[in-house]
């Protein structure tokens, strides 16, 4: 029997903000980190921070949604509510899409870094390693094999770990060697205009995962003042968070090896212990291990969410049933799964890491837009709700501007393809999907249970799990009951 989750209390500012880094960071900067600043130089820092606020912003338009209109279902239960239907499911047929891109992402960046240890590894050997990943994700998903308590801490100190020891060696190798510190960040700005608006491409994706993320209002306190400061507050902590690591990065390495090096941490990690033949086996050993793990689960909960979104989709009768047709023995979506992972193997083996990043981050902001543009009219449509918003005029503004942005740096072949996959939701609505809901499959997904379980799971993800364990110390320390109640299969409490 699955865990079950429940509140005790409403979330505070402390519980929404842990959510915010869990639903953001996770092996995403194992796959981004250097790729700014191959295409723009040491300047592609600025373009964290750019890309950060960029996100905020369209993230607080997602916040003013489930304030105004507290119902799950993310982006397309909002333009539904304001377009209809079909508006409603081009656009959760976009982001499904954008999902379904970013997992093959995972295996590409797996590949770059097996090969730092075994680079002779010839073309077909690598489809046949990303076939053998995706079967394992598939495996895993289908089955339920999930790690919990002590276990979960291990394999977090498992993906974080490399990456906290090498940014803190970094930074302290930087101190040692200021001036060939100096050196690698000469010069500062290098690549023209284009290579900007690439590198803020691939640079924002690995901000994206917010919009899977939005609690209902009603299970948060005073959400129109604690949704907007967690989600600052959650925001900057993922901008240092990045640009530290990124900083360490550069600072280490030469400018022409970073640019060629397809896995820059552990290009990184061999210079700095580059003094000892034996630590810089060890290091390079742990940091890629962290990477390859990261990745690895990093694709598993992203197969987990996405056949979820395709579940919720069935279950509101805008896709196939086949999507939300359950295994007799695990209860779990098997052949959406089974579609879902072999397309992506597909994907993986004929696009390259910025192609398919670059057609990710087009499906994302084209749903972003949709969003953006939907809390304008929500506001309007209900006034008593959005009367306590702040900022309810320019940010939605301000995100439909910075999702438009995005789409348009897109290079044009990934912005036909992406178009063309957009299309194609058209016939599959028109003729597959059963037009009505699917009750009982929609009254599972859509529980009070379900989505809070969803929630509590983005908590335990990377960064967001040692925060976790320190906000409950400090609860103990205040006295200051735990806002979730969790029942493992033995119904004990945590």
């Amino acid at each position: 029997m699955p865990r079950r989750v429940a509140l005790r209390r409403q979330l505070n500012t402390f519980d929404v903000t842990s959510l915010v880094v869990g639903s953001i960071i996770g092996a995403d900067i194992y796959v981004a980190a250097a790729l700014g600043a191959r295409l723009v130089g040491p300047v592609s820092l600025m373009l964290w921070v750019v890309a950060g606020l960029m996100a905020t912003m369209i993230a607080l338009c997602f916040s003013y949604c489930a304030t105004v209109l507290p119902r799950v279902g993310g982006p397309y239960s909002y333009v539904s509510e304001v377009g209809g239907q079909f508006k409603g499911f081009i656009v959760g047929w976009s982001l499904l899409l954008a999902e379904w891109v970013s997992l093959a992402v995972f295996p590409v960046a797996f590949i770059q870094y097996f090969l730092f240890f075994l680079p002779r590894l010839d073309y077909p050997s690598q489809i046949f390693l990303k076939g053998v990943f995706m079967t394992i994700i598939f495996a895993t998903n289908v089955f339920g094999v999930k790690g919990a308590g002590r276990f979960n801490d291990f394999l977090t100190i498992g993906k974080l770990g490399p990456l906290v020891l090498l940014t803190v060696a970094g930074l302290l190798f930087i101190g040692w060697n200021p001036e060939a510190a100096f050196s690698n960040f000469q010069p500062f700005v290098r690549g023209d205009l284009s290579s900007f608006g690439l590198a803020l491409v691939l640079i924002f994706w690995a901000y994206a995962g917010f919009e899977l993320s939005t609690l209902p209002a009603d299970e948060i306190q005073r959400p129109e003042k604690t949704i907007p400061k967690a989600i600052a507050v959650g925001m900057l902590i993922v901008i240092v968070f990045y640009l530290t690591t990124n900083f360490a990065i550069i600072g280490v390495v030469d400018q022409s090896v970073l640019a060629s090096s397809s896995a820059p941490l552990l290009t990184a990690g061999a210079k700095i212990f580059g003094f000892s033949s034996s630590l810089q086996l060890i290091g390079s050993l742990i940091i890629g291990a962290g990477a390859l793990v990261s990745i690895s689960g990093a694709d598993e909960s992203g197969t987990l969410g996405t056949s979820r979104l395709a579940y919720a989709m069935s279950a509101d009768g805008l896709l196939p049933r086949i999507f939300s047709k359950l295994h007799k023995s695990f209860r779990t979506p098997y052949i959406g799964l089974a579609l879902i992972c072999s397309t992506a193997f597909v994907a993986s083996a004929i696009g390259t890491l910025t192609e398919l990043i670059s057609a990710s981050v087009f499906l994302l902001s084209f749903a972003y837009l949709a969003t953006s543009a939907s809390t304008m009219l929500l506001i309007r449509k209900h006034p008593k709700s959005s009367m306590k918003l702040r900022g309810k005029k320019i940010v939605p503004i301000l995100g439909m501007a910075f999702s438009f942005v995005l789409m348009t740096q897109v290079d044009l072949h990934q912005i036909l393809i992406s178009c063309i996959l957009l299309l194609i939701g058209v016939p599959v609505y028109v003729f597959f999907s059963p037009k009505h809901e699917l009750h009982d499959v929609k009254e599972a997904l859509l529980s009070r249970e379900g989505y809070l379980t969803r929630a509590y799971e983005q908590g335990e993800r990377f960064l967001a799990h040692p925060i976790r364990h320190l906000k409950w110390r400090i609860y103990r320390a205040r006295r200051t009951e735990k806002a979730w109640q969790v029942t493992d299969e033995t119904k004990m409490k945590v």
